[in-house]
């Protein structure tokens, strides 16, 4: 009888420890979003912000603007990583309601590109894009997911229209 209770007590401290280090990796996952304006959002790896740089490949928003549920901004990117290409579908915005919009063509001013190959260290753009958003309060993410391989890589960059 005393083994069995000192098993099941066994069992179920295993199983607090388990929740408890689930749980702290679920909230090691989640990050806040940034709340600081655009001028410090550069990175130490890229300037000017808002940018990032992931591996060798940067990535520069400038002339981020809202008109009343389009956001309008200018892409360039440069290459110096093992990713061999720039993709319309590497980028998704998201609004302050979470709303996830990809690359538009359907509003005046808006464009898109097609997969374009480079490497080497090579420039690609300024790129004209628009997202629609549900919400246009900012500050809006954009979420850059380039192909450098199956276990890389996500950028968030917060931005806010200028």
């Amino acid at each position: 009888m005393a083994r069995r209770l000192l098993t099941f007590v066994a069992a179920l401290a295993g199983l607090l420890v388990a929740a408890l280090i689930a749980g702290g990796a679920y909230m090691a996952l989640k990050t806040p979003l940034s709340t600081q304006t655009n001028s410090n959002l550069a990175p130490d790896s890229c300037t000017p912000g808002p940018c990032a740089n992931l591996n060798g490949y940067t990535i520069w928003i400038s002339k981020v603007t809202v008109t009343n549920d389009i956001v309008h901004m200018t892409v360039k990117f440069q290459n110096s990583s093992g990713a061999t290409h720039a993709s319309p579908e590497d980028l998704t915005l998201i609004d302050a309601g979470r709303h996830q919009s990809i690359p538009i063509t359907d509003s005046p001013g808006c464009k898109t590109f097609d997969r374009h190959a480079f490497s080497g260290g090579a420039y690609f753009g300024p790129l004209d894009l628009c997202f629609r958003v549900s919400s246009s309060t900012p500050p809006f993410t954009l979420q850059w997911t380039p192909d450098e391989g199956a276990f890389c890589c996500q950028e968030n960059i917060t931005l806010y229209p200028t």
